[in-house]
């Protein structure tokens, strides 16, 4: 299956999910677009810290929504694989392989 038809799958159940517990989805939403839009840190630097936290904690899911917002956010190749780097050093082996997931995934959404 390609990252393109996971991050549609990925979708397709987050909207069936929202539909059962709309309240919840629009807390969730309203939480992700405050932490974006403020703070210190520009977007795509928090989406690195994002795309970090999915290697390390092993979220599939959560590596393609990261590394499609990192690519329309313009982020290099060269950027991803250092948060992967450091990703790798803060939860070993088992975030490498996960890092090679999400470096297949951004070289499938950037080419």
């Amino acid at each position: 299956m390609s990252w393109n038809d996971k991050l549609a799958a990925t979708r397709a159940g987050l909207r069936n999910l929202n539909g059962a517990i709309p309240e919840t989805a629009r807390a969730f939403g309203a939480l992700g677009k405050s932490v974006k839009e403020g703070g210190t840190l520009d977007f795509k630097t928090k989406e690195f810290v994002a795309l970090g936290i999915s290697v390390a904690s092993r979220c599939e899911p959560c590596i393609s929504l990261h590394v499609e917002a990192l690519v329309k956010a313009g982020a290099s190749r060269a950027e991803v694989a250092d948060v992967l780097a450091m990703s790798i050093q803060m939860g070993g082996g088992p975030s490498m392989m996960y890092a090679a997931k999400a470096l297949e995934c951004f070289d499938e959404l950037a080419g």
